[in-house]
C-alpha cells in the first residue's frame, strides 16, 4: 500500500479541550482563525493557513488525529477521493483493526478509528 493508493484527505489534530473558549482565545493569540463548527454545540474548527485544529469540549476523552477523507485543505468536496469504506478495509487486510467502525456497504458520510502502536487514536471522518 502507497500513499498515492490511500488518500486520506484533509488532515486535522482534534483536541480534547475543557474549556472551549479559553482554548479558542489561546489559539487566536497563536494566529488561528475559526473556519467552521459550533460554539454552542461545543467544537471549533481554526486554521492557520493550512494547517487545522479543531477544538472539542465534551465530545471526545482524548486528543485524536483526524482524517476527512473527501476534503481538501479547505474543507472542499473533492471529486475523487478515497472512501472511509475502502480506507478501512485496506487497514483491515493488513492487520489493523478499526475500533470503531463504519458499516461496509453504505455510503456517503462516515466514520471509524483505530489506535496506533504507542496509543494515539485516529479518527477518519468522512462527511460526503
Amino acid at each position: 500500500m502507497t500513499q498515492r493508493e490511500l488518500n486520506l484527505g484533509n488532515f486535522s489534530v482534534s483536541l480534547a479541550v475543557r474549556d472551549l473558549a479559553a482554548s479558542r482565545a489561546f489559539y487566536e493569540t497563536l494566529g488561528f482563525a475559526p473556519m467552521a463548527g459550533d460554539a454552542s454545540q461545543n467544537w471549533l474548527i481554526l486554521c492557520n493557513g493550512p494547517v487545522k485544529i479543531g477544538l472539542f469540549q465534551g465530545l471526545f476523552e482524548a486528543n485524536l488525529l483526524t482524517f476527512n477523507p473527501g476534503w481538501d485543505e479547505a474543507g472542499e468536496a473533492l471529486e475523487a477521493f478515497t472512501d472511509v469504506r475502502e480506507i478501512q478495509a485496506r487497514l483491515e487486510a493488513e492487520g489493523i483493526e478499526p475500533t470503531t467502525r463504519v458499516e461496509a456497504g453504505s455510503s456517503g458520510p462516515g466514520h471509524f478509528s483505530v489506535v496506533d502502536p504507542d496509543g494515539n487514536q485516529i479518527l477518519f471522518d468522512q462527511h460526503v
